[in-house]
């Protein structure tokens, strides 16, 4: 498999912690976390340890009889030397030559006791295990009087400056996937010199389909005593409680799982929380039946009420009630999940599923976040959700009555759905056909999505020749669009309607495309706007390399979206006036993407 990646996902500036720590696998805080979150029981291991011990002591005297037994007949071959050696003094009796040549010496041989070379010392053998009689185990190198280079101070302290993350610095986490090797790549973007790197990375055990960020730290948990009782809540590290404000990412996978790791821990072997039920789907993915038919034949997934059992596709972060995470899953269910209730085995399960809401996998999901920008209905409509589906079909509907939704139908299936930040009830969705459309909520209607028509959309724009795989909606500056496809194209548009407030016309007066970029990423898989730089896009496809463009080093977006953010900013904007700075082509990639395209330059010449 080529290098890709899936998904990803800007951290707010200020949000990740300025020197992260690393995992100490040392503590018995971590191992009982371990424990409690993989379902392995290390008392279990000890008694196995121990029962292995006791197994190679047996060895050892197995050993040690054995090599008893081989001294003892070595014991007899030293007798019957020895009885030759008498019959030998006695037949050479008399002969004086004889005696002078057996008590001398003539190369001084017997000092080295050769005769007594293979005889044991009293007291036998451990065999095998001989040498770790006196084997000493130290936690650290300091303890270690063996070791004189002991830790430098300084060399901690320049690993930690390493590691330091500024407040204007910006992290970018990414889903990707090399060679059957899954893992999330934090890059460090800093705008200020247009630098971009890996920070640090995390390993997945499974190929990654979604990213969710969010500042909210789950209930950790360790088993309980009685299997019937409730797990225990523990404290996280450094005395971390639920709920307190952290820096997370949800990662999605085609496991039936999520995982939520901290970013803020570097190195880190296992997440901090799993939402499922692990023990019950692993068997899933075993084949059933016996010879060539095997590989055909799999276990049904049968959609239920308390974990998912087909992959994740789509994760919503609640940012109203904190403690809450929605989940959209191919096996056609939404599920909630609370973030605040520790969770673990039997403990896992959502706190509730929608099952009726979709036929299809239910790709994208969302909570409300219309008007939030301009400050209106974010916190009234918390509760309400946005879902598409393969099945053709767009659902709005409030978590507290799933059954009351209305829903919107569509031609062709939904890659990505998004509430208008900008307009209140508007929400948007991209289609495998490229088309981007715009619906209200208020408009659509009920009854059954079998039996239903096309519904009549805002505004529908054709914005890509292939699939409009993603595209986003920018906070800071109305009227801004970008959308990105399987044609390798990443389109910023304008929408003239988002400048001033509204007018009572829900579509736009005029919508044109203002900048178009092939960012040398491949198929674009996931775009998104930076949360903190207006015309900041990151993006990220099937080439396995992420861009970071800033539109505004293009003429048109400059005076396209130039006076748009003077009005809305209080402050001068120094890069907005006079001539247009020295940006280059805005992209900033890698440095050693950049070094590999000056020797291929080099070896063309």
């Amino acid at each position: 498999m080529a290098s890709l990646i899936s998904a990803i996902h800007w951290v707010p500036r200020g949000r990740a912690a300025q020197y992260p720590q690393r995992t100490n696998l040392n503590s018995e805080e971590e191992v009982a976390r371990i424990s409690a979150l993989t379902g392995l029981h290390f008392q279990d291991a000890q008694k196995q340890l121990e029962e292995a011990q006791k197994a190679a002591q047996g060895m050892g005297k197995a050993d040690e009889e054995w090599e008893d037994e081989e001294g003892s007949d070595g014991d007899d071959d030293e007798k019957m030397s020895d009885d030759a050696g008498e019959q030998g003094k006695v037949k050479n009796q008399g002969d004086g030559e004889g005696d002078a040549a057996m008590d001398e010496d003539l190369d001084g041989l017997s000092r080295f006791k050769l005769d007594d070379y293979d005889k044991e010392e009293s007291g036998g053998t451990l065999g095998a295990f001989s040498n770790i009689k006196g084997l000493t185990f130290h936690r650290n190198n300091d303890e270690d009087p063996y070791i004189t280079m002991k830790d430098d101070d300084a060399d901690s302290q320049d690993s930690r400056e390493a590691l330091e993350v500024y407040p204007t610095d910006n992290l970018i986490i990414a889903a990707k996937t090399e060679d059957d090797i899954s893992q999330i790549d934090a890059y460090l973007y800093s705008s200020s010199d247009s630098n971009i790197y890996v920070h640090h990375d995390l390993m997945l055990p499974s190929f990654p389909l979604c990213l969710e960020w969010l500042d909210y730290r789950p209930a950790a948990f360790t088993s309980s005593a009685d299997q019937n009782d409730a797990p225990v809540q523990m404290e996280g590290a450094a005395g971390a409680k639920a709920g307190d404000v952290g820096n997370f990412i949800a990662v999605g996978t085609m496991d039936p799982e999520i995982e939520i790791w901290s970013m803020d821990v570097v190195e880190a072997c296992f997440p901090d929380a799993i939402l499922g039920r692990k023990d019950l789907t692993e068997g899933l993915n075993a084949p059933l039946g016996t010879g060539k038919k095997k590989k055909r034949q799999m276990r049904a997934r049968v959609p239920n009420p308390t974990h998912h059992v087909d992959a994740v596709l789509g994760l919503s972060w609640n940012r109203t009630a904190r403690n809450i995470l929605a989940s959209a899953s191919a096996d056609t269910t939404v599920k909630l999940w609370d973030l605040s209730r520790p969770c673990s085995g039997e403990h896992g399960s959502a706190l509730r599923s929608f099952d009726k809401v979709h036929t299809d996998k239910v790709q994208s999901v969302q909570w409300n976040t219309s008007g939030s920008s301009s400050g209106a209905g974010a916190g009234s409509a918390a509760t309400v959700l946005l879902t598409g589906s393969f099945d053709g079909t767009l659902r709005v509907f409030d978590s507290r009555s799933p059954e009351a939704g209305v829903f919107a139908k569509v031609d062709s299936d939904v890659e990505c759905v998004k509430w208008h930040p900008w307009k209140e009830n508007h929400f948007l969705a991209s289609l495998e056909s490229g088309l981007l459309q715009s619906f209200d909520a208020r408009m659509l209607s009920n009854g059954s999505a079998h039996s239903a028509q096309s519904s009549t959309a805002l505004w529908t724009l054709s914005a890509h020749t292939g699939a409009c795989t993603s595209f986003d909606v920018n906070t800071l500056i109305p009227g801004c669009i970008v959308t990105a496809g399987s044609d390798r194209q990443t389109k910023v548009w304008s929408l003239t309607d988002g400048v001033a407030e509204d007018i009572g016309d829900a579509r736009p007066a005029n919508i044109s495309l203002v900048a178009n970029r092939d960012l040398d990423a491949g198929k674009i898989f996931s775009v998104a706007f930076s949360p903190d730089e207006a015309m900041t896009v990151a993006v990220a496809g099937s080439k396995g390399v992420l861009r970071v463009w800033d539109a505004f080093a293009n003429v048109g977006v400059r005076k396209t979206f130039g006076d748009r953010l003077k009005a809305l900013s209080k402050d001068k904007i120094p890069a907005l006036d006079g001539p247009e700075p020295s940006r280059g082509d805005g992209v900033v990639k890698l440095a050693d993407e950049d070094d590999e395209e000056e020797e291929e330059d080099e070896d063309v010449a």
